[in-house]
Parts: structure tokens; C-alpha cells; sequence
């Protein structure tokens, strides 16, 4: 078999989503390990007022693509930015792009997606169905077309306790939703939207389920694969450590509570908590097109899903998370926290309710602005609360035998074993990135940052002090007891100051 970095030779890629977290991740990753690529194709759409290619040079400004820069300084020359929408008809592709897409790709990632997790389903469908069946069909024109590459999440079936690699059938069918939506308005889908999705806990992970099932009942003679991942989050080595540029999923609650604002959250301290690091999956990504790019006349016809997750092979708990967060942003706090960093995971209901109105509710109703920021980290968390209070077992055979069927220099070049991971290690790394990278916070403002901490802590502490002797004052004033208890207290209190002052007088 041919290594990785010689199967992209000469090849011309299609990459949809490349300015979303995951694909400038993979963009930059297969530019940078397959330098022998021979171009990559990007659907982008106008937003904001700037076109396409404008977007991607802006994105190339990104601390991301440094390394890349530096080993390969005429790299965006390769890149080709195409002008399209996923939401629209045909892609919204002129027919020059169309025709030009259809004679020269060889491979298509499929990595575009809404990832807010409560969107109206009928927005979801669009995003994550509707746009994957145009790709589907975009690909049966193409002319040298290897491999297609569908991106979907370990979480689209986590209404089973065991995931298997395999896809499995939608509770509904998918073209009758689609047509459905069709003539539904906004209110009567919403109506319908909890019965629809059933055990699944939002739109997101019933969408990418129907999008992961209409993707192998339209790919036809497609050679097509699957790629999983859990919880994405941080960079675990390339191209280096930590590497994270939004406040998505679990690192907006660890900036949260690195700011001192997250106290409390629901959670089970014994449940898995299956983060991967980009880098590993990506390594997946462009390990699984290879092969099934360079075996398409000898692998099995049936579709190959690759389960991207670490809970059954290296398991990590919320519970480790929770102390992770804690000790790294001690040791090395944000700038300007709010309150020491001290956040705690609760899995009763009615404790996280009670601590969430002691901790976030009320100190936030001394400012507006702290409400708004409460409201908004609300809301995070409830959508991620059915993922920090469950755990499930994924089968990783298929990531197992793509490892076994890499050779030495690609296991390195491309690593995605995820039994090398060194949690604390990576949690720490996870944790200073978004300090870096998302909050733009230099390494020289660390000893101010401790100094305010330092400050904070003096504060809790003075106030807990008050707040004790002031209860205990107004105990002692209803009992007899309390009072000559106090006055022991104060009287030993005395004389070991007493004693102390005589003893540092004394002279040798």
C-alpha cells in the first residue's frame, strides 16, 4: 500500500465547512503532511459583506497555519476558494464551478454542519440533511471521484446505550420528513419537534442520524466512509498543543469557570467524559480516505464508520475534568476573573438548583451585564447537561484496524491513538489554549493575573470571617451557652497571641 502523504500526490480535494473549526484544522493538516496535493477546492459563501475568497485569506491570518507558513510559504497557492451555499439549490454553483468540480476531484470531505445543538429542526434539516444529499448528489457527476468523506458525530445515535460501527436506521423516513417540512410552518413543526426526535436529546444528533442514513441509501456506487468523533475539543500536539479558536462546546464552560462566573454545574463525576482532540480526528479523517481511497477495488462494499472517540479506550471522568479546570486556573489564572476559580460538579437536581441561585443568580443580580453572561452560560449548560450526565460504549474496531493497516512513518505523521493520551497533561494544555488563543491573554500578564487572584481570595476569605462571627454574634445573643462558649474561644484565642508575642522576645 502506498503511504498516506504519496496517496493525496497530485490529487484535487473538495472540502466543504473548511472555515469552521474541524476543517481549517483538516485544511491545514493535509496541506501541511501532504505537500504533494495537488489542489483544494473550498465551498465558502458570502457572509457578512465578504466574499469567499476573502474569507479564506482572512482565515489564513490565523495562528493556525504559522507552521504551515513557515514550511510552506506559497501554500494558499493551491488553494481554490468556489463560490456556494449549502442551503441552496445546486449548491448554489455556477455551472462553470460545476462542470470543473465534476472533472477533477478525486476526493470530497464532507465536514459542513450546523453544530448548535437546539436549532429549529426545520433550519437542521437543511443545514445537516438537505445540504448532504446536494453533496451525495454533486459527487455522482464527478468523474475521478475516490472517495467520499462524510463527517458525522459519535453522538447520532445516543439514544442506544452500545454504538457500533455501523449506521443505523432513522425512526422516521426520511424523505416523507423532508417532504413534510416542506408545507409545515414554523409553529406546527415546533409543536412536533419533541415526538419527532423522541430519546435524542436535540436536532442536532437526530439530523446528522437521518443525514448518516440517506447518505448510504443515495451513495450508490459512492465509495464512501464515516467519521465520528465525540466531544471535539482542543489540539493535542499539532500543529501545537492546545490549539482551540472558539467558545463551542466544553470551552466556553472551562473559560466560564476559569473566570470564577461557573460554580456549578450538573453532571456525574463517574460518567466518561469522551472529549477527543481535533488533531486526533482529523488524523482519522485523512488515515480513512486513504485507505478507503486506495482499497476501493478490494474493501468491502459496505459503508466503513469509524467510531472517533477515546471512552472505551482510554476513558477520562467529568469528575478529573472538574479538578483539571480547577488546578490549571489556580496556578495559572485568566486575567480579570471575577471570582477564584472553584467550579463543582453536582449530579442531584435539586443541589445544582439551590447552589446555582446561591453561586450565579443572585451575585449576577449586582450587575446587568453579569445576568446577561449568566443567562447565556445557562444555556450552555443545559445543552450539554444530557452529555455530562451519561456515558455510553462505543466499538472501536474499525479505528483499531485502520491503525494496524498504517505503516510505521504514517503512524507518527498521522497519530490518532488516543492510548498515548495524557489526560492531565492535555486538560491543562486544553485549558491554557483558550486562554491564549480564544481570550488573547499573553504569558506576561500571568504574575498581575496571580496578583488579582491573590487579591480575590483575600476578599472570600475576609467575608466568610465577617459573615461567620456575624451569625455567630446573633446565636450568641439568644443562648447562655453560646455566650460562654465564645468567650473560652476568645480567651484562648488571647493568650496563644499572648504567648506567641512573649516567646518572639525572648532572647538566646
Amino acid at each position: 500500500m502506498v503511504t498516506i502523504p504519496e496517496y493525496y500526490e497530485g490529487k484535487n480535494v473538495l472540502i466543504t465547512g473548511a472555515t469552521g473549526f474541524m476543517g481549517k484544522v483538516l485544511l491545514e493538516k493535509l496541506m501541511r503532511s501532504c505537500p504533494g496535493v495537488k489542489a483544494v477546492y473550498v465551498l465558502v459563501r458570502h457572509k457578512a459583506g465578504h466574499a469567499p475568497l476573502a474569507r479564506i485569506a482572512d482565515m489564513f491570518n490565523c495562528k493556525l497555519f504559522d507552521r504551515l507558513r513557515d514550511e510552506q510559504p506559497d501554500f494558499a497557492e493551491k488553494i481554490v476558494a468556489v463560490n456556494s451555499d449549502l442551503t441552496l439549490p445546486e449548491l448554489d454553483l455556477s455551472k462553470v464551478d460545476q462542470e470543473t468540480l465534476a472533472d477533477c476531484i478525486n476526493i470530497v470531505f464532507h465536514c459542513a454542519a450546523t453544530i448548535r445543538f437546539n436549532e429549529p429542526l426545520k433550519d437542521a434539516m437543511l443545514l445537516n440533511v438537505l445540504a448532504t444529499q446536494k453533496m451525495v448528489a454533486l459527487a455522482h457527476k464527478m468523474k475521478h471521484l475516490e472517495v467520499f468523506l462524510h463527517v458525522s458525530t459519535a453522538y447520532a445515535n445516543c439514544d442506544r446505550t452500545l454504538i457500533e460501527e455501523v449506521v443505523y436506521p432513522p425512526p422516521v423516513d426520511y424523505k416523507k420528513l423532508i417532504d413534510s417540512l416542506e408545507w409545515m410552518d414554523e409553529k406546527l413543526v415546533s409543536a412536533m419537534t419533541p415526538g419527532l426526535i423522541g430519546k435524542r436529546p436535540n436536532t442536532y444528533t437526530y439530523t446528522k442520524a437521518i443525514a448518516e442514513y440517506l447518505v448510504q441509501q443515495e451513495c450508490g456506487n459512492l465509495n464512501v466512509a464515516i467519521i465520528r468523533p465525540s466531544i471535539v475539543g482542543a489540539s493535542w500536539k499539532e500543529p501545537f498543543p492546545g490549539w482551540i479558536d472558539n467558545f463551542n462546546g466544553p470551552s466556553g464552560i472551562f473559560i466560564a469557570a476559569g473566570k470564577g462566573i461557573l460554580r456549578t454545574m450538573r453532571a456525574s463525576n463517574n460518567a466518561v467524559a469522551d472529549l477527543v482532540p481535533v488533531d486526533a480526528v482529523i488524523n482519522t479523517t485523512l488515515a480513512a480516505a486513504w485507505y478507503s481511497g486506495s482499497q476501493r477495488h478490494t474493501r468491502p462494499k459496505s459503508i466503513l464508520v469509524y467510531n472517533c472517540t477515546t471512552g472505551s479506550i482510554n476513558p477520562f471522568h467529568w469528575g478529573e475534568v472538574e479538578y483539571c479546570i480547577n488546578m490549571t486556573f489556580k496556578t495559572n489564572p485568566l486575567e480579570q476573573a471575577f471570582r477564584c476559580p472553584n467550579v463543582n460538579l453536582r449530579s442531584n437536581l435539586l443541589t445544582n438548583q439551590y447552589w446555582t441561585t446561591v453561586s450565579h443568580t443572585l451575585p449576577a443580580l449586582l450587575y446587568d451585564e453579569m445576568m446577561k453572561t449568566i443567562t447565556r452560560l445557562h444555556r450552555a449548560m443545559m445543552v450539554l447537561e444530557y452529555f455530562t450526565s451519561h456515558s455510553w460504549v462505543w466499538k472501536n474496531d474499525n479505528v483499531t484496524m485502520l491503525m494496524n493497516q498504517m505503516g510505521a512513518d504514517d503512524k507518527r505523521t498521522f497519530n490518532f491513538d488516543v492510548r498515548q493520551l495524557n489526560w492531565a497533561e492535555y486538560m491543562e494544555n486544553y485549558c491554557m489554549g483558550t486562554k491564549k488563543y480564544v481570550l488573547n491573554e499573553a504569558e506576561s500578564g500571568l504574575p498581575a493575573a496571580r496578583k488579582h487572584l491573590n487579591k480575590l481570595r483575600n476578599i472570600r476569605y475576609t467575608f466568610n470571617t465577617v459573615l461567620v462571627v456575624f451569625i455567630w454574634r446573633v446565636f450568641i445573643a439568644r443562648s447562655q451557652m453560646a455566650r460562654n462558649i465564645w468567650y473560652i474561644v476568645v480567651s484562648l484565642c488571647f493568650k496563644f497571641l499572648s504567648y506567641f508575642r512573649a516567646s518572639s522576645t525572648m532572647k538566646y
